[in-house]
């Protein structure tokens, strides 16, 4: 009942703001007052501030006294303010149990990834990047309010060769024109895709553009989750990632690569991919490398700390695999001062654990300090989605004039202790994305 309480609540404030592409002249104004404020940038808070929203952006950010005639005051009564939480690889589409979403319909699978759409901005989360998945759709549906949820980055299907990281098939029948139709249920509903060579991987490309796709997903290296390809595995030759960057390229935007190792990230990098996702076991060499050619890195950590249910003997050796390497290549991050790391999740058929997505925060502080992280979460972050030219809504991950509206109250200063952020309902007593209001614990 509480959690239906909440969701009416949210769905009344989403339907009483004008309909999508409705002209209704200036926008109504929010000043949050009173507040400390962390930009997403600086280590020192931003003391005795407040913040004027406008539309979807912030329009001013002050220690003097904001005029703001007919704007609607809260007092944030000394609280934290932050930009709202980036994640940089999620899979909103995924939460489910494996034999559940291999054997359920498409409409059955939306319906449940509007609820984990809703868990995610509940928890803070105001965009994400959408790592492999079919989420045209559902980003839709949260663009036009019939939908809670983050502004979504859609990558489409992750694209990868046949025995690679997508190809899940086990006892289906080799890939042949009577076959080729509907052999699983992700490449059916085009959450993955499967292209060999050059001309099919230009069109795999092209048809998730078509879709609505803002960057490319492809898997260069092998996966914990996949049954055909070891970690130290690579995929695609150097022309089909090329073929894959150039296409992209074209429409403004970028390609991510799953990869683990060393030689699938290091050719990946040098056909001129943007983005390396997960990369537990990269070497010193291979960061310095991301260093150099200013390339982003997306690893994880919670994925990591369970082994997923299902999971073969073999996979799960994968998974632990994975784990080992993290400490290694973060040191190695550490030691030659590289800080272009990103801030995810990687939570795939596992509801449970999306309910305590926020737990990456204080898992990463064996490594980083409370600042980096939230860097990573905010800045950082925005930064990764600022690369996608053809989706381009605005500044994001900062509190800043101009960026957007994308805002957190938090009771507690996360930079001295980052575990307030692991209890979202308790701690975030506000939450805003893009102007709009989705929870206000301050005003009852």
């Amino acid at each position: 009942m509480k959690r239906f309480a909440r969701t009416s609540a949210v769905f009344a404030m989403m339907f009483a703001a004008p309909a999508l592409g409705q002209d209704t002249g200036p926008a109504p104004a929010t000043l949050i007052a009173n507040v400390r404020i962390f930009d997403g940038v600086d280590a020192a808070l931003i003391e005795n501030a407040s913040v004027l929203v406008e539309g979807a952006h912030i329009a001013a950010v002050s220690t003097d006294e904001i005029e703001a005639e007919g704007a609607t005051i809260i007092d944030g009564g000394g609280r934290v303010l932050m930009p709202g939480i980036i994640g940089c690889h999620e899979h909103v589409m995924m939460q489910l149990p494996i034999s559940t979403l291999l054997n359920s319909d498409e409409r059955y699978i939306a319906a449940v990834a509007t609820a984990t759409a809703e868990t995610y901005l509940m928890s803070g989360w105001t965009s994400i990047r959408d790592a492999a998945g079919n989420t045209f759709g559902l980003k839709k549906a949260i663009d036009q309010g019939f939908v809670v949820g983050p502004r979504i980055y859609p990558s489409g299907p992750m694209i990868t060769q046949t025995s690679g990281h997508s190809d899940h098939r086990t006892f289906q029948k080799p890939l042949t024109a009577a076959t080729h139709g509907v052999p699983t249920t992700g490449l059916e509903y085009f959450d993955l895709a499967l292209a060999d060579g050059v001309p099919e991987v230009l069109k795999a490309v092209r048809e998730a553009m078509r879709m609505g796709a803002t960057q490319i997903k492809i898997a260069v290296g092998g996966g914990t989750g996949s049954y055909a390809d070891p970690l130290d595995v690579v995929q695609y030759r150097d022309d089909e990632i090329r073929a894959a960057v150039d296409a992209a390229s074209d429409y403004n935007t970028y390609v991510m690569a799953h990869v683990y190792n060393d030689k699938g990230a290091q050719r990946a990098m040098n056909a001129g991919v943007r983005s390396i996702e997960h990369g537990n076991l990269l070497s010193e060499e291979t960061v310095r490398m991301m260093k150099d050619k200013d390339v982003w890195w997306c690893p994880q950590v919670i994925t990591y700390t369970e082994i997923p249910k299902g999971y073969t003997d073999d996979q799960a050796d994968k998974h632990r695999q994975a784990y080992d390497g993290i400490d290694s290549a973060f040191k190695a991050a550490k030691t030659i001062g590289y800080e272009k790391i990103g801030f995810g999740t990687d939570i795939i058929t596992d509801p449970a654990l999306i309910a305590r997505m926020n737990d990456e925060f204080t898992l990463r502080t064996n490594w980083f300090s409370n600042l980096e992280i939230l860097r990573q979460a905010t800045s950082r972050n925005g930064e990764i989605l600022g690369l996608s030219h053809r989706y381009s809504p605005g500044r994001i991950g900062v509190i800043e004039e101009g960026a957007l509206a994308d805002i957190l109250l938090v009771d507690g200063n996360p930079l001295e202790d980052l575990s307030i952020l692991t209890d979202p309902e308790a701690n975030l007593d506000l939450i805003m994305k893009n102007g709009v209001i989705y929870k206000n614990a301050l005003t009852r």
